[in-house]
């Protein structure tokens, strides 16, 4: 599997040239699978998750003109028979992944048999938002507005070997500010990428290549250095 990690989705022509590149097609010979899943504990959520859908989210992603674009809700797939919906992945070109609740994801991410299948999928690219992009590490960490747990560390899918922490100095995230952004990569124990909405991470065959016509900024564990 080849990936794209964005923080505000295809958000200008080189993260574009990117995704082209890694799906070796144009866009619009390409067949994508969409997931909304990790934005519903957000209030709000449901009308971010049609947004999204539909194509008129903050993030471009949906609306960039696949030759079809169906839509993967982990809460239903251990209601289904794996055969149907296995097909469906397989048969896809692209997975777009939509931010929300990094934990949440993770946690449908697992329940809904989607983890297990990613690391066969050696020719679909997935295109992950925000939570989307995170959810991929072997370790995340996630801000939250609870005093008692500001900062949450959780154990990802270990899709890549390296962190993701999104928004970087974003007018609407002030915990995703540089300072701060600091702070929680150091408690991460992988080496972290901070990146701004113009910024994306693309792996191919493991290894990370930064794309970007904005700002970002690596950081590694303590002792790497």
């Amino acid at each position: 599997m080849r990936y794209l990690l964005t923080s505000g989705g295809i958000s200008n022509e080189s993260i574009h040239a990117a995704l082209v590149d890694l799906l070796g097609r144009p866009i619009a010979a390409s067949r994508a699978l969409c997931v909304p899943t990790g934005v519903y504990p957000f209030a709000g959520g449901a009308e971010s998750a049609y947004r999204f859908i539909s194509g008129s989210a903050r993030h471009p992603l949906c609306e960039l003109g696949w030759a079809s674009l169906g839509v993967l809700e982990l809460t239903a797939l251990p209601s289904i028979a794996k055969v149907v919906w296995t097909a469906a992945v397989h048969e896809a070109d692209a997975l777009l992944v939509y931010g929300g609740d990094v934990v949440y994801l993770c946690r449908w991410m697992r329940a809904s048999g989607l983890a297990d299948l990613l690391p066969s999928l050696r020719e679909m690219v997935y295109v992950g938002v925000s939570a989307g992009s995170m959810v991929t590490a072997p370790t995340f960490g996630e801000t939250y507005d609870d005093p008692a747990t500001p900062f949450v560390v959780e154990q990802g899918l270990g899709l890549v070997d390296f962190a993701l922490l999104p928004h970087l100095d974003h007018e609407d995230h002030p915990e995703s500010s540089t300072p701060n952004v600091a702070r929680m990569a150091a408690e991460l124990p992988v080496p972290t990428y901070a990146i701004d909405d113009e910024t994306a991470i693309a792996v191919v065959d493991g290894t990370p290549e930064v794309v970007s016509e904005g700002r970002w900024q690596r950081f590694d564990p303590a002792g790497t250095g």
